[in-house]
């Protein structure tokens, strides 16, 4: 399987962060993407942060094609500035949409502070669940920064799916599942020689063994955290 996921759509509605900008698709590289994707059962579409393109430009496209697609939205940015309100997260899963968590405030969870573990890992999940009575459990995790102590977390919280952005193919079995992040100069060319290319045994390895790594490396030493 190979998850793409895409970030914001078209001009951007809202001052962007330092280097957000390279996430930023223009609408035709999208559709572009979506047709050489269509009709790939190997293809999984996600988006993150919860800008309103999901809706006001995502969505449509998405609809005219027959294609689903996850949403992780940051839970404590809803209704700020260029942004979903709560009214697009209900027309998401009113077509058929899932809704998955990407924190509260889309911090690096590898730094948080103590006073905000809660609102990441627990607030988040139950403020979107109340908005779309479901319950929330995949979680794409914010920057795909990860450690020991953050899948510990999550994996106490019984969270079905998490994601990262890791790239490459993914087994859609696993637990932990890496993306594919679309960037500003991804081209539709650039995802279909990705799906034609079947990794050698050796480099499925070299990407097992960095996630590994990853999974199991100690909390940062910058702001991290032990668990209790």
């Amino acid at each position: 399987m190979l998850v793409l996921n895409w970030h914001g759509i078209g001009d951007p509605p809202r001052d962007l962060d330092p280097g957000e900008a390279r996430t930023w698709v223009p609408t035709a590289s999208f559709e572009s993407v979506l047709d050489a994707v269509a009709d790939r059962s190997d293809v999984m579409i996600t988006f993150d942060d919860g800008n309103v393109s999901d809706v006001e430009i995502a969505l449509p496209l998405l609809l005219e094609r027959n294609l689903s697609a996850q949403f992780f939205l940051p839970a404590g940015l809803i209704g700020e500035p260029g942004r979903l309100d709560e009214s697009g997260i209900r027309k998401l899963t009113g077509t058929g949409m899932t809704i998955g968590s990407h924190g509260w405030a889309h911090r690096d969870w590898r730094r948080l502070r103590p006073v905000e573990v809660k609102d990441e890992y627990e607030r988040a999940p139950e403020e979107l669940g109340r908005i779309t009575d479901q319950r929330i459990d995949i979680v794409a995790i914010p920057f795909g920064s990860y450690d020991r102590d953050v899948i510990g977390r999550l994996r106490d919280q019984d969270v079905r799916r998490v994601y990262t952005s890791d790239g490459g193919r993914t087994d859609p079995q696993q637990w932990l599942q890496s993306r594919f992040s679309v960037r500003r100069d991804t081209t539709a060319e650039d995802i279909r020689a990705m799906l034609a290319h079947r990794p050698a045994p050796r480099e499925r390895m070299r990407r097992a063994a960095v996630m590994w790594a990853k999974r199991n490396r100690p909390t940062s030493g910058m702001g991290g955290f032990a668990r209790e």
